[in-house]
Order: C-alpha cells, then structure tokens, then sequence
C-alpha cells in the first residue's frame, strides 16, 4: 500500500473514533441533565412578582440619611374599599384569610423592612411606595389599617399605616418602610422582635369595608397647622430654587423654600401647607406621575 493510501486510512480510522467519542459525549450529557415532570409537579409556586422591579435584591439609601423628623402615622378614619382587600387571597401556594375584626389584633414576632427596590412601585390597594414615609405591609390586616410596632429589644415605638401585604417569609409577621425601621432600630440588622398592636382612630371601631367596588368619598380629617411634604434639601440656595422652579409648573399644590443657616447651611423644597388628609394624597399622586417618589411629611 502506498503512503498515501496509508495516510487516507489512518485520518479515516481517527475520524470514526472522534465521531464516536463525541456521540457518547451528547449521550451522557443528555442522560445528566434534569427532566422535566410532564405533570408539572416540583415546580416552584408562581411568584406574581417575578421580574417586576429594576432590582434583585433590596438596599437602603445610598447615604446615611435621618429620618428621625418624619412623624408618626396618625390614625383616622378610613373608607376601606376591595383595593387591596381581596378575601381571601393566595402568594406563593399558600392562602391567607384577612381578619374579620382588628379591634382586639395584638401580636409579637419578627419585622423586616423594604427599601429602594420596591420604592416608586404600587402597593397592594394601587398607591405609592415612599420608603421614607411611615407605613408597613401585613398579610391579614384589612387595608388600611394603623398599628403600634415596638421593638421589644429596645423599647422603641412607631405607628405605621398598612397599605401594603406581606412579608411572606417564615417567621415575619410585618414589612415596615425604611423611615419606620429607622426609628426603631431595625435598618441596619434587617429584622428584629417587636409587638404588633392596632391603632385606633379615638379608640373607636374602624369603619367597615365596603361590599362592592363602588367609590367611597374620602374622609377629609384635619391635619396640624404647617403641614408640609418636603421633596429635597440643598446645601445651595441657587439648587434649590432651580429644583422648585423646574417642578413648580407641573403640580397645583404651593411650593415653598424654607432656609437655615445652623448648624450648617441647608435649603428645604417642600408643598404646601396642607390643612386634610385628602389633599396632602393628591399632592403625592401628582408629585409620583413625574416621578418624584421621595416626599415625607414635615411641620414648620
């Protein structure tokens, strides 16, 4: 046989043995990847959230900032309305029934708290999240509703309004904003013991939830003198006036600058005042549709 020829036979025999090697390489790799049940079973349970937010994971400020001004959840009275009160309801495979009278609700366990990446997004009744504002999620709680949360380590307190649900994690039995977590302690641990307890407007039964979807008139309860919503704070006057300016022509609601010089320079945009409940609300819904979702309460 000539070298050729030889050379030809070998380059053949080569080709079979990597042709063969390669098919038992497809064969093991598909005999090690995992099946899909046909029945479905083994899935994980649908998480209506998946891929909603701009962020994975969830983060305070990116700044130390206090929050140690913003007040107390006030309670009053509220229409309550199927916004966010659907009966009952079901997150993760598991179904939770909401409490038929919250009058006597009082319960301990652990909070947590829920930052910038939940921030700007709806709640469960359709308002806004505001990480700096004093509210929570609970899991059966009607919507709204206002609590008394302790830390039951340090004894510090907040009363938070409910507009949102959850936390659905094993063990928690309340999801407080930043600004709440904050004033109790809880920012930097992330979770902490506290007493959950029912805040009633004047101690008195909380107005009942409505049987239909029809729109309930707002209960416009007074607000203090000076009440305010401040959306920045400048180290410049010449910023802050640009900031106001830029803003000034898209909201209906006053805006005012409010100044110090101690103990360092500062320059306040806030809107303002407002004298009830319902019109310190519309002021946030105007300020979230151009996308300013950082707006806390303030008295001056």
């Amino acid at each position: 046989m000539g070298l050729v020829a030889q050379t030809r036979q070998q380059m053949g025999k080569y080709q079979l043995q990597s042709l063969w090697i390669l098919g038992l390489c497809v064969l093991l790799a598909a005999c090690s990847a995992p099946q899909k049940s046909p029945s479905g079973k083994g899935k994980a349970p649908h998480n209506p959230n998946d891929g909603r937010y701009a962020h994975d994971k969830d983060f305070g400020p990116d700044a130390d900032v206090d929050l140690s001004h913003v007040p107390d959840a006030v309670p009053r009275y509220e229409v309550r309305t199927r916004a966010g009160n659907k009966n009952p309801y079901t997150v993760l495979g598991k179904t939770y029934h909401l409490i038929e009278d919250e009058t006597s609700y009082k319960e301990r366990g652990y909070a947590s708290w829920y930052g910038k990446k939940f921030n700007g997004y709806h709640t469960s009744n359709g308002e806004v999240y505001d990480m700096y504002a004093m509210t929570g999620a609970h899991k059966t709680l009607p919507i709204p509703s206002y609590v008394r949360v302790k830390n039951l380590d340090n004894g510090k307190s907040v009363v938070v309004r409910i507009n949102d649900r959850g936390p659905f994690h094993q063990g928690r039995i309340i999801d407080l904003s930043y600004a709440a977590a904050q004033r109790i302690g809880i920012h930097k641990t992330g979770t902490g013991r506290v007493e959950v307890e029912i805040a009633l407007p004047h101690d008195a039964a909380p107005i009942p939830m409505r049987a239909n979807n029809t729109k309930a008139t707002q209960i416009e309860s007074a607000l203090p003198p000076g009440t305010y919503l401040q959306i920045g704070a400048f180290s410049q006057k010449k910023s802050a006036q640009q900031f106001a300016a830029s803003i000034g022509t898209k909201i209906t609601y006053p805006l005012t600058i409010n100044s110090a010089q101690s103990p360092k320079e500062i320059h306040r945009v806030r809107i303002g005042p407002f004298t009830n409940a319902k019109s310190l609300q519309d002021a946030r819904d105007q300020l979230a549709r151009i996308k300013i979702y950082e707006a806390h309460v303030v008295y001056q």
